[in-house]
């Protein structure tokens, strides 16, 4: 098996035990949600270059301006400090999110442990 088809099959394993954060399809906006016992705080921007994410764990800024790709870990690193990590699912095809379908066709997904 490539590592490729192994990397693919790792994440599908954890899609299927992530939580759905609910979005609307705007070009701006801002959700806390309490994920894994910890308040977070997810902000949603729509540029010309693509769709950017800031998260706040509680108070603390965790990572700012990240571009959000289709079934790519938004945080990718365990020292951020998150107990978990976020990815975007196109349920349509292999496109990367824009606002104009959060919540339907591009859904953020959380995975609370990290991925292996």
């Amino acid at each position: 098996m490539s590592s490729e088809q192994n990397t693919s099959e790792r994440l599908a394993e954890s899609l299927t035990k992530a939580s759905v954060i609910p979005l609307e399809a705007v070009p701006a906006q801002m959700l806390k949600v309490s994920l894994s016992g910890s308040m977070m705080q997810i902000t949603l921007r729509q540029r010309s270059t693509g769709l950017y994410a800031d998260i706040w764990l509680g108070q603390t800024a965790v990572l700012s301006g990240v571009l959000c790709q289709n079934l790519t870990w938004l945080v990718r690193d365990q020292a951020a400090g998150l107990p978990g990590d976020f990815t975007f699912f196109d349920t349509k095809g292999l496109q990367n999110p824009d606002s104009t379908g959060l919540g339907s066709r591009f859904m953020l997904m959380y995975y609370e442990r990290w991925p292996s």
